[in-house]
């Protein structure tokens, strides 16, 4: 039997006509020969309204909580009222919707009669987002003749460790415990929905698995049940060689490695998050991503390494905003070893992450790309720990940059890539700041002012064509 694992994200389920319409999907694409197990995201913006609820329940705000969950629960009835025709079905449904807005509520008036929001605490509250649309979208399935029937990603036996906010997958048991509790309802003619973002640990506690979760849920259930592919539904037509709204004729990339699909979504591609990729990249299945206002569109399909032609070159391009080069420099560093180490660690302790680093040959500098919004604190930690010591001189910051990753497995061992870069921004007179190249060769970054960064952008794409690939 071929399975597939289908993710929709919360702007996709925004409203009832939206869930019908991927009820549709669903069913379009259904046959006895095709089980579908199906992962969704809380509606759009309910997320983040449940964790501002958290924060002001812990804050004392108790009176807030009975007219938020009231609010909730009218829109959940509402999306239901569209999205489920069939009278007992949509009741069905509406009596699960009461009962978790029912639970939730509880949980608030506690937090906020204790006036502490613990990490786990957090967790339970968030998770109500995927706890309630589930049932909604099974309905519509339900309400359209498919047999179907709703489980918190905990239920269908997704397994992590205690670590709240961000749990660790374990993914052997998980592997156990999906497939003997779904394999059985496919065998069935059942078309599962499964709350994504949502997971337990051994004991059955909520956890859930941060940012780009629902993400990660289809790719963890399509690896535990060898799916065929695992498609990812979003209002892109998948992966594009460009922004486009940097350059209008960017196109979509219809086939890419893990490996690139990887590089862009660390880069700021927004189809999806590139942890979610791990599960599905070591098990070998092909992941899908597909607009759900272009089904007709086949998408960009992410399939495992194959050996690379170098005509391919160059696949796309990205532009990476909001961060800022912190720049460490000293005539004693040259030849002191760990100095390096040394910067990393005071940065590390303050919890700030390193996007990209380069050093010159002579020892003399390091440069540091960061979040634009850490560079305050990064430079007054590094400035404190390290000032006055016998090997730096000095700390320098540029606020106004940003990062150009050229991307494509194409460009290993191809020479003249980066000349060719080079040269097509040097034609726009603009300067480069910092470069950065792995020993992979699958990406070239570097940074420019941040004025200049939509020009280099298409300076690139011009320069190889990407418009005619």
């Amino acid at each position: 039997m071929k399975k597939i694992v289908m993710k929709f994200g919360g702007s996709s389920v925004a409203n009832g006509e939206k869930i019908r319409h991927v009820a549709n999907l669903i069913t379009d694409n259904r046959t006895e020969d095709c089980g579908i197990v199906t992962t969704v995201s809380a509606l759009e913006g309910v997320t983040n309204q449940l964790i501002q609820i958290a924060k002001e329940a812990k804050n004392g705000k108790r009176d807030f909580i009975s007219k938020f969950t009231n609010e909730l629960l009218e829109r959940h009835l509402t999306v239901a009222k569209v999205a489920i025709k069939n009278k007992q079905t949509r009741e069905e449904t509406e009596q699960v919707l009461k009962e978790r807005i029912g639970e939730l509520e509880i949980i608030l008036k506690g937090i906020g009669y204790v006036n502490e929001l613990s990490p786990k605490s957090m967790d339970n509250v968030i998770a109500y987002g995927e706890k309630l649309s589930a049932p909604i979208i099974s309905g519509a399935l339900n309400d359209k003749g498919v047999k179907s029937t709703h489980l918190t990603g905990g239920e269908v036996g997704i397994v992590t460790d205690n670590n709240y906010g961000e749990a660790g997958l374990l993914m052997q048991v998980t592997k156990y415990q999906v497939r003997r509790r779904l394999e059985p309802l496919l065998k069935e003619g059942h078309s599962p929905v499964v709350t994504g973002f949502i997971a337990a640990t051994q004991n059955g506690e909520t956890t859930t698995l941060g940012r780009g979760g629902s993400d990660y849920t289809a790719t963890i259930l399509g690896a535990s049940l060898e799916a065929d592919e695992v498609w990812i539904w979003t209002d892109v037509d998948g992966l594009m060689t460009a922004d486009p709204k940097i350059v209008s004729s960017a196109k979509t990339i219809t086939e890419m490695s893990f490996q690139e699909a990887t590089e862009l979504t660390i880069f700021g591609a927004k189809a999806m998050h590139p942890r979610a990729l791990e599960p599905a990249r070591k098990e070998g299945i092909p992941v899908r991503i597909r607009s759900v206002f272009n089904p007709d569109n086949q998408g960009t399909l992410i399939t495992k390494e194959k050996k690379v032609r170098h005509e391919d070159g160059v696949k796309a391009v990205t532009l990476v905003k909001n961060v800022a080069v912190i720049t460490v420099s000293g005539a004693g560093m040259v030849g002191a070893p760990g100095t390096a180490a040394k910067v990393f660690e005071v940065l590390g302790k303050e919890n700030i992450n390193i996007l990209m680093i380069s050093q010159s040959v002579s020892e003399s500098n390091i440069s540091l790309v960061i979040q634009r919004n850490l560079l305050e604190r990064a430079v007054n930690t590094l400035e404190i720990a390290l000032l006055g010591r016998d090997f730096i001189r000095e700390v320098v910051s540029e606020d106004d940059v940003c990062v150009v990753a050229v991307l494509g497995a194409g460009m290993k061992g191809m020479p003249g890539v980066a000349s060719r870069i080079f040269s097509a921004v040097a034609k726009e007179s603009i300067n480069v700041r910092m470069i950065a190249q792995g020993s992979s060769e699958l990406n070239v970054s570097f940074v420019v002012k941040e004025k200049n960064g939509a020009n280099t952008v298409r300076a690139i794409h011009k320069e190889f064509k990407l418009n005619e690939k």
